[in-house]
């Protein structure tokens, strides 16, 4: 097991190379009323498309929804459909009445991926006030992220060195 890192005792290891992150695909969905009615910049989804192809993703689409149930589960369909990558969302994880990103999200995936969500909780004190998720959808993971530039991308850099790994495993890449 030559150069490679371990990981864990179970002896599987941490892949280090970019050789097979080339091809990872990404989209961004950016979840906000305020976006959606033209009185506040996307500086988040911006944020994630910028930090995203930094981290060897190529972002395919970048969209905006308004907060709601419907609106982000009727958008992460049309994003998972017939895509294999990750999907990112920010905004709509909070406390407020509107931040329905969790349950829309709920709608649309398979399986959850409760590890990712808590790994992204753990990074920041105020990331215990995150209600988001993150599940699996046919070839798609999906996570959700907070509205906050720093939060979203903060939350998704606790978890960006294992997600390249998820996205080998459910494409079908036996690695162990």
């Amino acid at each position: 097991m030559a150069s490679d890192e371990k990981s864990g005792e179970s002896g599987h290891h941490a892949h280090t190379s970019s050789e097979h992150d080339e091809s990872l695909l990404a989209k961004v969905l950016t979840v906000s009323d305020g976006v959606v009615e033209g009185v506040r910049e996307d500086r988040s989804g911006e944020a994630l498309v910028a930090t995203l192809s930094s981290h060897n993703y190529e972002v395919v689409e970048h969209k905006v929804v308004a907060d709601g149930v419907q609106n982000v589960a009727e958008a992460l369909t049309g994003l998972t459909n017939n895509f294999h990558g990750l999907i990112v969302t920010t905004g709509g994880t909070g406390f407020t009445e509107r931040d329905l990103t969790p349950e829309g999200t709920r709608l649309v995936i398979e399986r959850e991926a409760p590890g990712i969500a808590e790994a992204m909780r753990l990074i920041n004190p105020l990331g215990r006030l995150s209600r988001g998720v993150a599940g699996i959808v046919g070839g798609s993971i999906i996570i959700n992220t907070p509205g906050s530039t720093a939060g979203c991308v903060e939350c998704y850099e606790a978890v960006a060195d294992v997600l390249p790994h998820a996205l080998r495993l459910l494409h079908g890449e036996r690695l162990h």
